[in-house]
C-alpha cells in the first residue's frame, strides 16, 4: 500500500491541506478524526471524555489501521497525536510516507483562534496549552524525516508545498493528465504503478549501455509480476541521438511484439528519454511511454513536459513531437552511480531552475558542494518546469523561459561535435544569455558575473572553447526553431527569478558572438 499521511500539531493545517494535495493530486483523501467520530457516533472531546486518552489511541489505531488496509495512494490526514502509539507510526511507516507539517507558536494560535475545532487537549487557555502542547511534543514531531515549516504559507501554498516535499506531482494540460512520482527505491514499485494507472504490456524497456542495468532490474520485477517485456539497449551519448537509432528502435519495437496497447519506458537519461519518446510517439502513429530518469538532468528538465525528438546532422532536436509520458518515476538513489561530470551537468538544469523561478534554490546551488544533491532540490527544480509547463503546454509564450541558455547552449553543444555534454554547453549559454541580457537592457549589470560566479563554483564551463568556429555557432542558431521572422527568440534574465523572452536581431548576435 501507498499512502500519503499528513501530521503534525493542532493548527498546522492537516485536514485542510489534505483535501488541496489530494484534489491536486486527484487522489482520495481521508480524515481520521472523520472516521473515529462516524465509527463512534460522537465527537472527538467526547469520545475522549469517555473512554481516555489511552482509550482514544486505541480507537485511533484501530480506524488508522482500516484506513491503511484500503487500495494504494492516497492523502490521510491524522490528528495531532496520532503517531505517538508506536504501533500506528509502525503502520503509517509501513503503509506510506509521513510528512509532519508545523509553523511557529504565534501562527499556530492564531490559525486556532480563528478555526478552534474540536481539539480535547486544549481546553485551557489557548497561548498557555499550545506552549505546553509543543513543549511536550516538539521532540516527536522533530524525529520525522518529512518536515514542512507552514509559517506564512496560506493553504494552497501550503499544498504545493507538501506536494514538492513528498516528489508528488500531476501535470495538466497536454491532454490525458500524467503523474510524476519522486521517492527513494520507488523502482522497485513500477510494476504496481503501470498496473493501477492501467498501463499495459507488452513493454519495451529501452535504456543505453550506462543505464541497462536498470532496465534488467525493472523487467526483473515485471516478469515476477506476470507482466512481458523487450529489453532494448542503445548506445549512449548525444552523437547517437539520430535517426537512425530511432529506426533501430522500431524495428525493436515490432520485434517485440507491441501494438497500440502497449507501452514504452524510457529508462536512462535526456537523450535516452529523448528518443525513446520520439519513436513511441511516432510507432503505430503513438503508443504509451513511462519516462524513468536515472540521471540528474533527466529527473529535473528532460522527462517532463513531452519534448520528444531526435538530432540532424544540422542541429539539434529539429525533429520532434510533443508526446508526454504517461507517468515520471524518478528514483533519487540512481544519483549515487552518476559520476561527478555528469552530477554537475545535470547541476546546471538546477540552477538554470532556479534563475527562472526559484531564488532559494539559486541561492542554494552556490553552496553545492559536489555532492548527490538533496532531493529537494530535484523536486524544486521540477516544480518550476511542471508550473511553466502547465501555464504553456505547447510553448507559446511563457514556457519558452525554459529556454534560457538553450539558444546559444544547442549551438554550442552541436558545434564541439557533442564533446561538451548538454548541462556544460547550456551553462555557457546562460553565461552568454546575460552577457547579452546586461548588454541590451535587460538585466542591471552584475547578473552576468552572479550568475557565472554560481556556475564556475559548481565546476561548469562559462565561456564559449576558443577552438570552437563562432561563424558555425551563429549559423547553427540561424537554423534553431527558436528562430523567428529573421529574429532570435532568447530567453533573458531580469533578476534571479525573473526571466523575459527577447526576440533579438542577427547583428547584435554576431556582436555578442563577436563574428
Amino acid at each position: 500500500m501507498r499512502h500519503y499521511f499528513l501530521y503534525g500539531p493542532s493548527g498546522a493545517g492537516k485536514s485542510t491541506v489534505a483535501g488541496l494535495l489530494a484534489e491536486q493530486l486527484a487522489l482520495p483523501c481521508f480524515d481520521l478524526d472523520d472516521e473515529i467520530e462516524a465509527a463512534e457516533a460522537g465527537g472527538i472531546s467526547g469520545i475522549f471524555d469517555r473512554v481516555g486518552e489511552t482509550g482514544f489511541r486505541e480507537i485511533e489505531r484501530r480506524e488508522l489501521a482500516r484506513l491503511a488496509g484500503r487500495e494504494p495512494d492516497s492523502v490521510i490526514a491524522l490528528g495531532g497525536g496520532a503517531l505517538l502509539d508506536p504501533q500506528s507510526r509502525e503502520l503509517a511507516k509501513r503503509t506510506g510516507r509521513v510528512l509532519c507539517l508545523n509553523a511557529s507558536l504565534d501562527a499556530l494560535i492564531e490559525r486556532l483562534q480563528s478555526d478552534p475545532g474540536d481539539r480535547p487537549l486544549l481546553h485551557d487557555d489557548l497561548s498557555i496549552a499550545m506552549k505546553r502542547y509543543l513543549d511536550e511534543r516538539a521532540a516527536h514531531y522533530d524525529s520525522f524525516d518529512l518536515k514542512l515549516d507552514t509559517t506564512g504559507l496560506d493553504p494552497t501554498g501550503t499544498a504545493l508545498a507538501a506536494g514538492q516535499a513528498l516528489g508528488l506531482f500531476r501535470i495538466t494540460g497536454m491532454g490525458r493528465p500524467y503523474d510524476v512520482r519522486v521517492e527513494r527505491g520507488i523502482l522497485a514499485r513500477i510494476p504496481e504503478l503501470l498496473q493501477t494507472r492501467g498501463l499495459d504490456g507488452p513493454f519495451a524497456l529501452v535504456a543505453d549501455a550506462n543505464t541497462a542495468g536498470y532496465a534488467r532490474q525493472i523487467a526483473v520485477s515485471l516478469e515476477r509480476n506476470g507482466r512481458r517485456s523487450a529489453e532494448i539497449t542503445i548506445e549512449p551519448g548525444e552523437a547517437h541521438k539520430t535517426v537512425r537509432t530511432v529506426e533501430r528502435l522500431w524495428t525493436a519495437f515490432i520485434e517485440a511484439g507491441l501494438d497500440r496497447g502497449s507501452t514504452v519506458l524510457a529508462v536512462g537519461g535526456g537523450v535516452v528519454g529523448d528518443l525513446a519518446g520520439f519513436a513511441a510517439a511516432s510507432f503505430l502513429r503513438g503508443v504509451t511511454w513511462v519516462a524513468v530518469p536515472t540521471s540528474l538532468l533527466g529527473m529535473v528538465d528532460a522527462s517532463l513536459g513531452g519534448k520528444t525528438g531526435t538530432d540532424l546532422p544540422q542541429g539539434k532536436n529539429l525533429v520532434g513531437a510533443f508526446h508526454p509520458p504517461s507517468l515520471v518515476v524518478a528514483d533519487p538513489e540512481a544519483l549515487a552511480t552518476l559520476p561527478v561530470r555528469e552530477l554537475r551537468n545535470g547541476m546546471a538544469e538546477v540552477v538554470k531552475a532556479g534563475v527562472i523561478g526559484d531564488p532559494g534554490l539559486f541561492d542554494r546551488c552556490v553552496g553545492w558542494d559536489g555532492g548527490v544533491p538533496p532531493a529537494d532540490w530535484i523536486t524544486r527544480g521540477m516544480s518550476v518546469k511542471i508550473r511553466a509547463i502547465e501555464a504553456d503546454p505547447f510553448e507559446g509564450g511563457v514556457r519558452a523561459a525554459l529556454n534560457f541558455g538553450h539558444t546559444v547552449g544547442h549551438a554550442v553543444e552541436h558545434v564541439s561535435g557533442y564533446r561538451l555534454l548538454h548541462g556544460e554547453a547550456v551553462a555557457i549559454g546562460m553565461a552568454v544569455e546575460t552577457t547579452l541580457a546586461e548588454q541590451i537592457g535587460t538585466a542591471a549589470p552584475g547578473l552576468a558575473a552572479q550568475i557565472a560566479g554560481c556556475l564556475e563554483r559548481n565546476g561548469l564551463p562559462t565561456a564559449i572553447p576558443a577552438e570552437l568556429d563562432r561563424e558555425a555557432i551563429f549559423m547553427t542558431m540561424h537554423r534553431d526553431k527558436k528562430k523567428r521572422g529573421g529574429l532570435l527568440r532568447f530567453a533573458l534574465p531580469e533578476r534571479i527569478g525573473a526571466v523575459e523572452v527577447i526576440e533579438v536581431e542577427e547583428p547584435q548576435v554576431r556582436e555578442l558572438l563577436r563574428v
